[in-house]
């Protein structure tokens, strides 16, 4: 039975000596409150996102949109074209849509408690709950996959992924009290993030070596336990290059929903399992110069890059090197391609 007052003892103190310096955070023993909008993206954006991944395009966000109304007053392709990179492209819709209900429901200012969180379009459990404990210390069970890693290895939780996430969001909330609750949270992903890694755990350096029933084991490594995987899926389809007589390339707006909705991308075909092909966009002396690989969540896409310089047709037309920042990867890789056969 792990002794919960000393394990937030220990994982506090440490907290208190070795938390990581953010853009978005204020440091423990701060008296200055963190910036709830401040909170809010930069929780947004590192869903399925790395710290340093993140870190230059919130730098970007801040320095354009320094407020919740300032953002929530942004031309939604404006707003794609800034999150370009970041992935998971459902969450930049989320976004604008959230920053619009705050500037138009609230007065630009976000509610307070988890509850009122939750009533937000584009907010869901994880966000309302990591705001609602860091931004305005209110006592919440923030649990993402960090801390799902903790709490498996703490106590060497044998039941597979993803089947154990219940139990370790009861064993994460059995952990929270009212006494420092946005630090607890941001001590827990700390400890995820720089400690109790996914391979290779540094257990040496853990604050709470002396409570994990996962090192206790000998092989905390193993935890969370893994299910089999499915194979993922193999998609495949055409992108298509077009460069004009001024060096511009073609590009299109993607539909707002599905996959990529509302961002820029290239001409394309629709991609399916069973190998698409489609008639080029226009008329010209098209020819193959190999495809691009890509992986999304749930499926791997393979796509067959053609090139041809031409013009006609109906795209928005982009210097190159604007297209290689504005595009998301998986065009930015076929458009490298293609301009490189066309030199």
């Amino acid at each position: 039975m792990i002794d919960v007052a000393s394990l937030r003892s220990d994982l506090l103190d440490w907290y208190d000596a070795r938390a990581r310096t953010l853009p978005w955070r204020t440091p423990p023993g701060s008296t200055e409150r963190p910036d709830p909008y401040r909170v809010w993206l930069s929780e947004v954006m590192l869903q399925q996102t790395t710290v340093p991944h993140a870190t230059p395009y919130f730098l970007s966000f801040t320095e354009r949109w320094p407020t919740v109304q300032a953002l929530a007053a942004v031309e939604d392709g404006d707003l794609m074209g800034a999150w370009a990179g970041l992935g998971y492209y459902a969450r930049a819709r989320n976004l604008l849509t959230c920053a619009r209900a705050v500037a138009d429901d609230h007065g630009g200012v976000f509610p307070d408690t988890e509850v009122g969180l939750l009533s937000l379009s584009g907010v869901g459990a994880y966000t309302a709950a990591a705001v609602a404990a860091i931004a305005f210390d209110r006592p919440a069970n923030v649990v993402d996959g960090n801390v799902e890693r903790v709490m498996a290895r703490l106590f060497a939780v044998e039941t597979p992924m993803p089947g154990a996430k219940p139990d370790l969001r009861r064993l994460a909330g059995a952990l929270v009290t009212g006494h420092r609750p946005g630090d607890w949270a941001q001590a827990l992903m700390d400890l995820g993030a720089t400690v109790c890694r996914p391979r290779s755990p540094v257990c040496g350096a853990c604050p709470v070596a002396r409570h994990c029933e996962g090192l206790a084991t000998g092989r905390p490594e193993r935890f969370p336990v893994k299910a089999t995987k499915a194979a993922r899926p193999r998609r495949t389809g055409t992108t298509w290059v077009i460069r004009d007589a001024a060096r511009r390339v073609a590009l299109v707006r993607r539909p707002t929903n599905g996959l990529l909705g509302g961002m820029l991308g290239l001409p394309t075909s629709d991609w399916g399992e069973g190998g698409v092909d489609a008639p080029a966009p226009v008329t010209g002396d098209w020819r193959d110069v190999g495809s691009i690989d890509h992986v999304f969540t749930h499926f791997s896409l393979t796509l067959t890059v053609r090139v041809s310089e031409t013009a006609g047709g109906d795209f928005i037309w982009m210097a190159a090197d604007d297209a290689a920042r504005t595009l998301p990867t998986v065009f930015t890789k076929a458009l490298r391609r293609g301009l490189s056969a066309l030199e």
